[in-house]
């Protein structure tokens, strides 16, 4: 004969350690409060300190930035007015947003319906492909600038099209690059996502185009996001290939900023606070990007790592 105790009036009940919860947390913290305290402080003086010393140089006069005073004497926004005309920054922003912005799109769009025929169909030469993209990532691009220029150069010559100085011949470089790395981002994700809401919409009568743009796309915009973004700094980060498939009026910002450094390395005094603020402007879409699917990137990064 069993006896039950039942807890007495008034006793606490024992502590559950539920997922999240404090106790949880500081069992699997791998370090102690103050220690992680000082680490994060160290992370953000490491990224600050620059910046701060960026953002004090765009507001400084060049002969104080090249004397090297940290602080400026007179805080002037004049360096923020004239990159429009000295830098040609202008033409080169729209430049790299049209043709950086048109590949993550593309990319990420033609991206997520190859990686769910090579996710859920069988057929002959699949696991090719997707060896042969994975091995796409481990070709410099150095080794294929050369290439890429004659196989354009010969388009005009023999073809009658001209590519070479186009925005769109420059769009085709990136995209080239950008689709395999973002088809196997989509390829990651979309293995984690349960066969079992295909199968019930089949049930249902739904064809395959309706599976993937009414249950797969919906679900899978974290991946999206994250290949997208990945293209786009593919694009905008880019200066070799810009450099030799582009003219003055199809260079893009990074290009533009190159161009302004190498002509006035000669001159007495360097436009060092032109340059900084060229920096921090080129710099602010891709900021701006990622606090704006910050939470998409963090979903799209971590998916998959638990199964």
């Amino acid at each position: 004969m069993s006896t039950v105790v039942a807890p007495r009036r008034g006793a606490q009940p024992a502590a559950v350690d539920r997922p999240g919860s404090r106790q949880q947390t500081e069992v699997t913290r791998l370090l102690p409060n103050w220690l992680l305290a000082v680490v994060i402080a160290l992370l953000a003086l490491f990224v600050l300190v620059p910046l701060s010393y960026i953002f004090l140089a765009s507001i400084n006069s060049d002969i104080s930035v090249a004397r090297g005073d940290f602080w400026p004497a007179v805080f002037t926004p004049d360096n923020y007015a004239n990159i429009w005309s000295s830098v040609g920054l202008a033409n080169g922003l729209t430049n790299s947003i049209l043709v950086a912005g048109s590949t993550a799109i593309v990319s990420a769009a033609l991206s997520i319906g190859t990686a769910y025929v090579l996710v859920r169909y069988q057929f002959l030469g699949r696991l090719t492909i997707m060896r042969g993209l994975l091995a796409l990532q481990s070709v410099p691009g150095t080794l294929l600038v050369l290439p890429v220029f004659v196989l354009f150069s010969s388009a005009a010559t023999y073809l009658g099209i001209q590519v070479i100085g186009t925005r769109w011949g420059l769009f085709v470089t990136y995209l080239t690059f950008a689709l395999p790395f973002s088809t196997w981002v989509m390829v990651t994700y979309l293995r984690g996502l349960p066969r079992e809401l295909e199968e019930a919409a089949r049930i249902d009568g739904a064809s395959s185009l309706g599976i993937l743009t009414k249950i797969i796309l919906p679900l899978s915009w974290p991946g999206i996001i994250v290949s997208g973004i990945f293209a786009f700094l593919l694009g905008w980060n880019d200066v070799l290939f810009a450099s030799v498939m582009t003219n003055p009026e199809s260079q893009t910002a990074a290009v533009a900023l190159q161009i302004f450094a190498t002509s006035t390395e000669g001159g007495a005094i360097p436009y060092y606070g032109q340059m900084m603020a060229s920096a921090l402007v080129c710099a602010a879409p891709v900021v701006i990007l990622y606090l704006f699917f910050q939470k998409y990137l963090v979903g799209g990064l971590t998916a998959g790592g638990v199964k």
